[in-house]
């Protein structure tokens, strides 16, 4: 997520809680869920480490060294909140996708390392970061998924879908092979996750519109299965592109 597009969240998410229920908010539990453990499913991080070790480290301009910083705190940020809201309001989904989520973490990793770039996250605990935008939205998200639990499952989808955007942009101002097989196994977790929390809310007659993708790109999405191919690509969608 760029700082641009983090702003928007929280306004997004305002207008999205208004009109996104088909019925009157009701208690969530857990037995309402949909748990499928293979939402929160990405490719193998060990055989994507194989596939790492196998390219060979090419020059890295200052957008992509930029991009690499921002996106290991942008998968801590979804990671953070989504284990503050398993613990909150007990729904797999989140403690699932949250695990996906330190995959995504450590994958950027493996890059802010292989490039031996200035690591931003370290031993931050929960919700601390180096960027100050990144720890305001935390802060404010978390204000917003802790009023219940649709409003946290919504909470999730927007997060995924503003990933998904930033995930297409930084893979336009990339040529590495590294950093695109990684970014590509990153836009296969959260198309997955964003598919799990929109099934989800509609178990609750929730309907999530979309505030970031087209339209197309959002059904193309959700009207597909979970992907469970390797290495980024998947089974049903490839890379996409705004």
């Amino acid at each position: 997520m760029k700082a641009v597009s983090l702003t928007l969240v929280l306004s997004a998410f305002v207008a999205l809680s208004a009109i996104g229920c088909d019925q009157a908010d009701r208690s969530l539990s857990a037995n309402d869920m949909v748990s499928d453990a293979s939402f929160g499913q990405d490719a193998d991080f060990a055989s994507m480490q194989d596939e790492l070790a196998k390219l060979a480290l090419e020059p890295l301009s200052p957008e992509e060294a930029a991009g690499l910083v921002y996106m290991r705190e942008e998968e801590k940020l979804a990671r953070d909140v989504y284990t503050a809201m398993y613990t909150k309001w007990n729904l797999r989904p989140f403690t699932n996708i949250a695990r996906s989520e330190q995959q995504h973490m450590d994958a950027v990793l493996s890059l802010v390392t292989r490039y031996e770039l200035t690591d931003p996250v370290g031993s931050a605990g929960p919700g601390v970061f180096t960027d100050a935008v990144l720890a305001k939205l935390y802060t404010d998200l978390m204000a917003k998924a802790s009023t219940s639990a649709s409003d946290a499952l919504t909470v999730g989808a927007t997060i995924e879908e503003v990933d998904i955007v930033d995930l297409q942009k930084h893979l336009k101002e990339t040529d590495n092979a590294d950093i695109t097989l990684v970014y590509d196994n990153l836009m296969r977790g959260s198309r997955n996750h964003l598919r799990a929390f929109v099934k989800n809310l509609r178990v609750q007659g929730v309907t999530y519109a979309p505030q970031y993708l087209t339209e197309a790109e959002y059904k193309a999405i959700i009207t597909t299965d979970v992907e469970r191919g390797g290495n980024g690509r998947g089974k049903n969608m490839g890379r996409g592109r705004r």
